[in-house]
């Protein structure tokens, strides 16, 4: 028997098994999988009744409301193509990506009335819809709809979610997710990562960003329960972990650093989470030892890229290794992981071969996965170039050891390379947060006339600390070779962030390179 895969069959699951089961907290709105599946039927006949048809892109301009969890499940219902838009983008970039997708209908929170009002005529969008404020058109549309449900005919193949990259190295590309591949990814989360029923996920992760969208799917397959969060602050974060009894959190490096300085950490009940999962960025292992020293729960890294539905690694401590020191078992648990279920992934050097699997020999991550993407939407040379000889290239340079745990040590092009040694930035800031002191780092190459160019480190402070540049190099070369140690430092109130608190180290870069033919992106 052949059944075509698609992840409705996971809203369809919950509302039969869970369906008196509170599935979604939004602030003071609560919906059980019932009520919730049947506002998913409203909007997928509501988008009927606008004149949407199957294959038309639909874009959402929301922060982490329960209208954009809806979407995930009622758009694709209608036959239509989800495409999530990062709020954090410019105002150009936005316009692009409507435009190339060639969306159909946007959905937008009235906190962004003003941004569509001034983009409107830019737009080839022929649908605009409010979410919330004084004209909530989604609300109408909703109540106006049936909510019988009108099963598409799905080809597993067909592209049911678009999501566009940030295009820091020029325009944002869209990556194309099957039906088929947001299925088979649900399940290779849920077995690898050990998802059940029990679990209340905090959604700190915007969902339309790499890591926050592949969480409607397994959360919802398995009967979890869905926590919006509609703004980053950790003070609101806490309250919510304590008040919903939070099981899980993902989130970057920067969120978790914010909440365990947050003055009032000690008062919050975090004895429900259960698991700290960090991505986004590189985790060292100072920050995961003071997440389980504070938190009290298991803590570890996991990767995971646009192009990939997302999430290809988890740090998980095997069980075998159960007798490594603790020291040891934080060393692995901070690395970017071995691959989950369904992942094939391998270390290349630059003719195609496999490193050692040493932790020492640097290659390329490659990835072959029924969860990479059809493509690049629209874009046939960049797809070309991503995905070759079966494999997709994923631009980050790791290491492999004996036991398959694999740690990047930097983005292609984010290696420095001085006096012709390749130098990894994540290293000398998994360095730097060792330091008692530093709050926040990144470290970035700078122009250099003997050496090309060399590491330089741009540190935060925590709050009331004072120390010199000098201590601070110091400081690396008593760990780290002294050719690998920041050549300089500079010291900032803050850095440069993105939609999900990852720092924006390419941002950094481009004041030091600013005119120079490289290092700009």
């Amino acid at each position: 028997m052949f059944v075509p895969l698609s992840p409705l069959e996971f809203r369809d699951r919950a509302e039969f098994l869970f369906a008196k089961k509170i599935g979604v907290i939004d602030g003071d709105r609560q919906f059980t999988y019932a009520q919730f599946s049947e506002r998913t039927h409203r909007l997928a006949n509501a988008l009927r009744d606008l004149g949407v048809q199957p294959g038309d892109r639909v874009s959402f301009i929301t922060a982490n409301t329960h209208q954009l969890l809806e979407a995930y499940f009622g758009v694709l219902e209608a036959g239509c193509i989800l495409n999530p838009i990062n709020i954090r983008l410019s105002a150009q970039d936005i316009v692009y990506i409507l435009n190339h997708s060639g969306a159909r209908a946007l959905f937008y929170h009235a906190d962004f009335a003003p941004l569509v009002r001034d983009l409107r005529d830019q737009l080839e969008t022929k649908f605009f819809v409010a979410i919330e404020g004084e004209r909530d058109e989604y609300e109408a549309l909703l109540a106006n709809a049936r909510a019988d449900y009108l099963a598409p005919a799905i080809d597993e193949n067909a592209i049911a979610e678009l999501f566009y990259t940030s295009g820091t190295t020029g325009k944002p590309k869209g990556a194309a997710i099957t039906h088929r591949a947001l299925y088979l990814h649900a399940f290779n989360v849920a077995l690898g990562m050990r998802f059940s029923d029990e679990d209340v996920v905090l959604h700190i992760v915007p969902l339309f960003h790499v890591n926050g969208w592949g969480t409607p799917q397994f959360v919802t397959m398995v009967g979890g329960t869905h926590v919006m969060l509609r703004k980053v602050d950790p003070g609101l974060i806490l309250d919510a972990i304590q008040r919903h009894r939070v099981t899980r959190l993902f989130g970057v490096p920067t969120v978790f650093n914010l909440l365990l300085a947050h003055p009032g950490f000690e008062k919050y009940d975090l004895s429900s989470l259960r698991v700290i999962n960090l991505g986004g960025a590189p985790s060292s292992p100072t920050l995961v030892r003071a997440i389980q020293d504070r938190f009290k729960c298991n803590c570890f890294v996991g990767y995971g890229l646009t192009e990939t539905t997302p999430i290809l690694t988890s740090a998980w401590h095997k069980h075998h290794l159960a007798g490594e020191a603790r020291e040891q078992k934080i060393m692995r648990e901070s690395k970017t992981g071995y691959p989950l279920p369904g992942i094939r992934l391998r270390v290349v050097n630059s003719e195609g071969a496999d490193v050692a699997h040493n932790g020492a020999d640097i290659g390329e991550i490659v990835i072959q996965s029924n969860t990479v993407m059809e493509g690049y939407y629209r874009d046939p040379d960049a797809t070309a170039h991503a995905l070759r000889d079966g494999w997709f290239h994923t631009g980050d340079m790791a290491v492999m050891d004996d036991e398959g745990y694999v740690l990047i040590v930097d983005r292609s092009k984010d290696i420095i390379i001085s006096g012709g040694e390749n130098i990894s930035s994540v290293e000398i800031e998994n360095c730097l947060y060792a330091h008692p002191k530093i709050f926040e780092c990144a470290v970035v190459a700078v122009p250099d006339e003997k050496w090309g160019e060399v590491a330089k480190a741009i540190v935060v402070l925590k709050p009331g600390e004072h120390t010199t540049a000098e201590e601070i190099i110091a400081h690396c070369r008593a760990q780290i070779a002294h050719f690998k140690a920041p050549k300089s430092v500079e010291f900032r109130d803050a850095l440069p962030k993105g939609g999900t608190g990852k720092i924006l180290k390419a941002n950094l870069r481009q004041e030091f390179w600013r005119g120079r033919d490289k290092r700009v992106n």
